[in-house]
Parts: C-alpha cells; structure tokens; sequence
C-alpha cells in the first residue's frame, strides 16, 4: 500500500504540473471526485469475532480496502488469518476469512445515519465429505444517533457452519465515546447472537476499551471482551473456552 500511495502522489503531482495553466477550474474538478477509497492493516494479539476466539489466543494479521461514493453506495472487502476452523476439525484446512460487503449509508434525519447491507464472509480451503459450509451470507441494518449505533444482522445461510440455523440473527449495541483527552475514545459494546435449531448455541458478549488515535492514520486499541457462551458448544478440540473473557490489543493504520 506504501508504495501506490506514493506512486499515486507522484503522478498526481505530475499531472497537476503539466495541468497548471488550466487554473482553478481544473483543479476543482479534481477535487470533485464522487469515489473514495481507502484502505487499513491490523495487527492484533489475538482475533475475537463477536465475542468469540477465532485465533486460538494467538495473533492475526488483518487487513481490507473500502470504496465508496458520494451517493451513498459502498462496496469492501476485509480478511483476517484464523484458526478456528481447524481448532475445531483437525481435517479441515481454512487459514483465512474474507469478508466482502456492499451497501447504502444515507442520513434518516440530521444526525441520525442509517446504513443498509449484505455481508459474505467466505472461507477458503479443505474440508471434509460431508461437513457443513462455514461460509455465510448475512444481511444487516444499523441506524446511529450521537456516540451510539445499533445494528441488526440476520443470516441468510447456515451461520458459520451450524447446521439448520439460517435465520439466525445478532443484535448489537456500540458506543464510541470522545474523552477529549489525549485523543482517547472509550468503546463499548453489547451484543446478542441467536443460533437457531442449536440447544444452548446463543450467548450474549460485550467489550470494553480504549482507542488511542495518534494521527497519520495509525491508532492502538487496548479492549476487555467477554460472554456467556456455553463451554459444552463453544469449547474447541484443544480444549480452549473460545467465549471467555481476555484482553486483546490491535495496532492498526488506515491509508
């Protein structure tokens, strides 16, 4: 990324040389770009998804690239390494999540975003004859007001890899909180996962942190998770409690 961005600067400039007799129309007409895109890499100590370990406590490397257009209308994509697959099946081999989403982010009123979507997390690899497809297709729906977002998600599939449990939803809560001090943002959060047609397969987690912004893009979050998921469904074939409680520091840069 480094090195488009660079090369990308370079030829800007270049362009704006040779382009300079055309005066302020031409540079406003650059800047009147309807298209966004950016992109970010993470480095975590471990990898949590809704409260769960997807890691094994052990560290991932994550990283996505978001366009967006002035409409509205966006499209992503966002990957992390895992494990968690193979933590639980010692003859599958799917070392990596990749995440591609679309969608609509608009205002309801003034100060009250609303974002529609469809998110597809996809999970290359082997598996076994027989074995239930953790890929899944989710559809969501947030609306924020202040410091605080709700969203809502319902599976349209199978929700990673239990079987008869489309339909099943998350319910989640979050807060970013401005302290004013020393650009540190408090993060809270609660959610809810429902799994349908698993006996004791829904739990609530939540998670409480701080970000630290220290501009340039680059930010470290320090945050406390933790859930009530049942060990009898959540417990990996290393015998880990994938839902109990840790704390997970990510160092992250956005471009």
């Amino acid at each position: 990324m480094p090195r488009y961005t660079l090369a990308a600067l370079a030829l800007l400039t270049f362009a704006n040389a040779a382009n300079a007799s055309d005066g302020p129309a031409a540079e406003s007409a650059d800047a009147a770009s309807p298209y966004t895109l950016s992109a970010n890499v993470t480095l975590a100590s471990q990898y949590r998804y809704r409260g769960l370990m997807q890691t094994n406590n052990k560290p991932a490397i994550q990283g996505g690239f978001d366009l967006a257009h002035a409409s509205g209308f966006y499209l992503g994509n966002w990957n992390s390494s895992i494990s968690w697959l193979n933590d639980g099946n010692s003859e599958v081999s799917a070392p990596v999540e990749m995440d591609f989403y679309g969608g609509y982010k608009g205002n309801l009123a003034d100060g009250v975003p609303a974002d529609l979507g469809v998110l597809q997390y996809y999970y290359p690899g082997d598996y076994p004859s027989g074995y239930t497809s953790p890929d899944t297709a989710e559809l969501y729906a947030g609306i924020g007001y202040g410091p605080v977002a709700f969203k809502y998600s319902i599976a349209m599939t199978n929700l990673f890899g239990f079987a008869d449990s489309k339909y099943s939803q998350y319910f989640d809560l979050s807060g970013n909180f401005d302290t004013g001090f020393w650009g540190l943002t408090v993060n809270a959060h609660v959610g809810r996962q429902t799994v349908r047609n698993v006996d004791n397969g829904s739990y609530t987690d939540w998670k409480l942190g701080l970000t630290k912004d220290f501009g340039q893009g680059l930010s470290v979050a320090l945050a406390y998770l933790d859930t009530n998921a049942d060990r009898a469904v959540y417990t990996n074939t290393r015998g880990r409690d994938m839902g109990r409680a840790t704390g997970l520091l990510s160092v992250t840069k956005t471009f």
